[in-house]
């Protein structure tokens, strides 16, 4: 879908251009990545591919982690993407510098992200095969940078200040209301707290609901080998469910 393809490049530009300034200013902030650049290959064929399938659901999520790090795909699971989305054999290239506790292995990378694989298995066993998944849903990250401390732990948006964070965070908030609208979603589910506070001081249309974030730090998410978190963001999916989906 050219209008989603176009609003990613556009975001991935004006990011790392508002993060060279901003982000490496700041004494916290010890590198960052970008996906949307290196990993731009399997981005653009999750977006070709599931982005202009009719989904009215956009579930948004904070920021990459481990799993869009090194697939390009939001909660993207390498095991996920390779098995679930059957995004394989593309090219993923390296950061312009790499941290060096944060390698990035692309499509093939072996480990597994848990948030991911917990996302994108559960949408695989209630909606089938990936083109059925993204008739339902269609998965976005508010932010699209991987954000690290000097020591290269993971920095989300959330503890950034205005000076680091302003600017770049309302740019992603245009993006996402970019993407709300060449969908013309109906609905907007956040993935956890960040997301939702977010997106409620946006102007638009949708209704906005929340689930759980699937992280292993999450209680919720682990309690009863994942059960609960599965029956809450079932319940908040099937709310509007189309007719004859069971």
């Amino acid at each position: 879908m050219e209008a989603l393809l176009l609003a990613a490049k556009s975001l991935s530009t004006d990011c790392r251009v508002i993060a060279d300034r901003a982000l490496m200013n700041s004494d916290k902030v010890g590198l960052f990545y970008n996906p949307l650049e290196y990993a731009w290959a399997p981005h653009k064929e999750y977006i070709r591919r599931f982005g202009g399938l009719g989904a009215k659901t956009l579930l948004v999520g904070m920021n990459p982690g481990h799993g869009m790090g090194n697939t390009g795909v939001p909660f993207g699971c390498p095991e996920q993407v390779r098995e679930t989305l059957e995004i394989r054999d593309l090219e993923v290239h390296q950061p312009p510098i790499l941290h060096p506790k944060r390698p990035v292995y692309g499509l093939d990378c072996p480990k597994p992200e848990v948030s991911g694989r917990r996302i994108w298995s559960f949408l695989s066993e209630l909606y089938g095969s990936p083109e059925d998944i993204h008739k339902n849903v269609y998965i976005v990250n508010h932010c699209p940078l991987w954000i690290f401390t000097p020591t290269g732990g993971n920095l989300t948006p959330d503890k950034l200040n205005n000076v680091e964070g302003g600017e770049l965070l309302q740019r992603c908030d245009q993006h996402l209301l970019e993407v709300a609208k060449i969908l013309d979603v109906d609905r907007i589910i956040a993935v956890g707290n960040y997301s939702h506070k977010r997106i409620s001081s946006l102007n638009h249309d949708a209704i906005l609901t929340k689930i759980p974030h699937p992280s292993p730090a999450s209680p919720l998410a682990n309690r009863n080998g994942g059960a609960d978190w599965r029956a809450i963001v079932r319940e908040v999916l099937l709310q509007d469910r189309p007719a004859g989906l069971s």
